[in-house]
């Protein structure tokens, strides 16, 4: 059985063309990306910024000041990109009342959604992120100035981009536009998208969560236009105890299904950006620190957090006001626009990317202990045309060597040690898009479920 495995594998190998064994090109890509507007985003975000403060707990009846001004007129934005694809957007408002340690009073948290059903397969899902809210220095200052041009207009800005370009364009899976509330209050606004997710049985194959992701001017007044940060937790939230001895034994540490999204992003950014390049942090979030992403973690659906490559804290949850000749709270100035369109192609280019892409492969197991060989083995999904199975040295940060497996769904590597190597596996659709990498066993998982995981400051 073994040989004649491997001369399949062979056969398979010398039967398809050599670009079905190596990552292709996509023109939609390259062409998604150049439609992307900054000017667009510079008149959203001065929007938003018009609107005074954005507090979750602000004003909800004016028309000019507040979040209930801010919320609908993300609604109205929405409904006016829907407009021009031939209503191709649903746009709903999940919401809840919330109390809280920084809800003292109920509040109504509303999300403002825009969902592009996908053509071929529409319950799996691909969810972009920005918070609409905003504050200043005391949290629960409601009615002082907060612009948060940066944290996190800039977020919203990149969203509705995403939409404005994305809907001109049909995919395989649903893509999610979302405007949350009430993240520097406590994350609520992921949490509301995550249960309603949940609740709609969705599958989110990824959420992009933008966040502060204008301003690429760092404390030191120096600008580095060339990179952007995207963090990604490397165990799963949602991780089981047994799953926990496993992963101890066997490694699995830095895989978990958001770490290689994030690695995914990674190689888009090398493919169909210029000068612009991904830093992988490896931690969920900044330290100590949360974003509305957490919340699409505990409930056990891939996440990564994108932010600028440098923050300045001068302008990051600050009242307005100059001490000693320095400028401090979050205005529309300290926004690079053109760094923020560099944003909004990294997220149009992944979302794109991830939808007409089949599903990742499910049920990954390698086999091989005691022997030579590493056989990888997988469960078929809809829309994939072949498979490509990776691995890469337990301590390399990105996958390094690949075998195209056809439309096989086993594949054996002669002369590759299972001992000292991880291994993963890419659905490849008939067009040439590739999902994202899936590690074998619990950690590479998709798992939704909720979990009681402990929140972190935002």
């Amino acid at each position: 059985m073994r040989a004649l495995s491997i001369a399949l594998a062979g056969a398979i190998l010398a039967s398809v063309p050599a670009s079905a064994q190596t990552v292709e090109e996509q023109a939609l890509l390259h062409q998604l990306a150049a439609e992307v507007r900054p000017e667009r985003m510079r008149a959203d975000i001065e929007a938003l910024v018009g609107f005074g403060t954005r507090h979750t707990m602000s004003e909800t009846v004016s028309d000019t000041r507040g979040i209930g001004a801010a919320r609908r007129w993300a609604q109205g934005q929405f409904e006016a990109i829907s407009r021009d694809c031939n209503s191709c957007l649903t746009v709903i408002t999940p919401s809840d009342t919330i109390t809280g340690p920084r809800v003292p009073t109920p509040t109504e948290v509303v999300d403002i959604v825009a969902i592009q059903r996908g053509t071929g397969d529409p319950n799996r899902v691909i969810i972009i992120s920005g918070h609409i809210d905003s504050r200043v220095t005391d949290v629960m200052n409601f009615t002082a100035d907060a612009p948060g041009a940066n944290d996190d207009a800039s977020g919203v800005a990149a969203v509705l981009e995403a939409a404005r370009v994305l809907s001109k364009h049909r995919f395989e899976a649903t893509l999610v536009f979302a405007a949350l509330s009430g993240e520097e209050q406590g994350l609520f606004g992921g949490k509301i998208l995550a249960d309603y997710a949940q609740t709609q049985g969705w599958r989110v194959e990824a959420n992009l969560n933008n966040d502060i992701v204008g301003n690429s001017e760092g404390q030191s007044g120096v600008r580095d236009t060339t990179r952007v940060r995207v963090f990604s937790e490397g165990t799963k939230t949602v991780e089981t105890e047994a799953q926990e001895e496993r992963r101890r034994y066997n490694g699995g540490e830095v895989d978990s299904s958001s770490r290689n999204l994030a690695r995914f992003v990674d190689g888009l950014s090398d493919r169909y950006l210029a000068n612009f390049d991904v830093d992988l942090i490896y931690r969920t979030d900044r330290y100590g620190r949360g974003g509305d992403q957490v919340e699409m973690l505990r409930h056990g659906f891939p996440a990564v957090r994108i932010s600028e490559g440098a923050e300045n804290y001068d302008r990051q949850h600050q009242d307005l006001r100059t001490e000693n000749g320095v400028e401090y709270g979050d205005t529309i100035d300290g926004v690079d626009f053109a760094y923020l369109g560099q944003v909004a192609r990294l997220n149009i280019v992944a979302m794109a990317a991830l939808a007409n892409a089949p599903g990742s492969p499910l049920g990954v197991t390698i086999e091989g202990a005691v022997k030579p060989d590493t056989t990888v083995k997988w469960q078929a999904v809809p829309g994939a045309a072949g498979y490509r199975v990776w691995w890469r040295s337990t301590t390399a940060p990105q996958w390094t060597h690949s075998r195209w497996a056809g439309s096989a769904t086993e594949l054996v590597l002669p002369g590759i040690v299972i001992d000292d190597w991880f291994f993963g596996v890419s659905a490849v659709s008939e067009d040439g898009y590739e999902s994202p990498v899936v590690f074998p066993g619990p950690a590479g998982s998709f798992v939704p479920v909720g979990d009681p995981a402990p929140r972190p400051a935002n």
